[in-house]
């Protein structure tokens, strides 16, 4: 064989030892379900312990170093929010959006969804109960590091004056 052949030889080695690799790095998880559902069971009772009164959300919501975060869809969130909320799509979670939303990682986080309002129309469509985005919201932020995490309970129509609701439409 000569230099050309050795050369080819040489090329096809590469791209296989290249090809191999790829295949090998493709075929690594980047889903870990019983990480999740062991982080699940973890927080449960620790979640149950954040479950706040409409009165306790509100007054949470004035103290300075508080967020609202509304994890809905842009479009659900530009129809309708609870005043002075943030949003971030929940599925644009990353470590680096989190960062540009919360300030760090100690600040105290009010959440809540669409299953928090008893409208059940847009932008606020009762989800399937054990559906609700608190949940996975809850889970999601707590596995980013953010642990100072309050929840919404209860459901309550969007009118309610204590909501304080605003947005391009109202559902009622």
């Amino acid at each position: 064989m000569g230099v050309k052949g050795n050369a080819i030889l040489g090329l096809i080695t590469l791209a296989a030892f290249i090809g191999c690799g790829l295949m090998a790095q493709a075929q690594e998880s980047q889903v870990d379900y019983d990480g999740f559902v062991e982080l699940s069971a973890e927080i449960s009772d620790y979640r149950s312990s954040r479950l706040v009164d409409l009165d306790t959300f509100n007054e949470m919501k004035a103290e300075s170093g508080t967020i609202v975060l509304d994890t809905r869809s842009a479009e659900a969130f530009r129809m309708g929010h609870i005043d002075g909320a943030v949003h971030l799509n929940f599925s644009e979670f990353t470590d680096d959006k989190l960062a540009k939303v919360i300030p760090s990682r100690d600040t105290r986080i009010l959440i809540y969804c669409n299953n928090n309002f008893t409208d059940n129309v847009a932008p606020v469509p009762v989800k399937r109960i054990e559906l609700a985005l608190n949940v996975p919201t809850f889970i999601n932020l707590y596995g980013y590091g953010y642990e100072n995490i309050y929840e919404l309970d209860g459901a309550y129509p969007t009118a309610e004056p204590a909501i304080q609701w605003v947005g391009e439409a109202s559902p009622l």
